[in-house]
């Protein structure tokens, strides 16, 4: 293999509220929310809440009518887990094996996502779920 996955990055919950989730999990839990960014290209506003060694990042749509993959997600199946993100630490590589082994790639190549993070997704017809393969943007 041309590549290592090292460990779960992060799982992907869609929310419909960004402030009653947030809220949830750092007074509720006692988490500590690590960050919030917005994502303009993916139509997305993140948090990351840490819980150990991994992250839980709230999705919620931003797009001016919900139509995004998020709202899209919540329109169809709810508020939940949208997908887990396992990282590795070679994208590039981790998206050709994938491919050349008979998995179908959303993302034929790598691109910015929330935490500076290049992301690549698996599509669910592969593995039963949504699943993000990332690793640390390289200026």
């Amino acid at each position: 293999m041309a590549f290592t996955v090292s460990k779960i990055d992060h799982i992907g919950v869609a929310c419909k509220d960004l402030e009653v989730s947030k809220k949830f999990y750092t007074d509720i839990l006692g988490l500590e929310c690590t960050g919030e960014e917005a994502v303009p290209s993916q139509g997305v506003k993140t948090v990351f809440i840490k819980c150990g060694p991994n992250l839980i990042e709230l999705l919620v749509d931003i797009t001016e009518n919900n139509d995004g993959p998020i709202g899209k997600y919540i329109a169809k199946n709810g508020q939940g887990i949208q997908h887990v993100a396992l990282l590795v630490d070679d994208l590039v590589a981790a998206i050709a094996d994938v491919q050349a082994k008979g998995g179908v790639m959303i993302d034929k190549a790598p691109r910015g996502g929330a935490g500076g993070m290049d992301i690549a997704f698996v599509h669910p017809k592969s593995v039963g779920i949504l699943l993000e393969l990332c690793t640390p943007h390289k200026a």
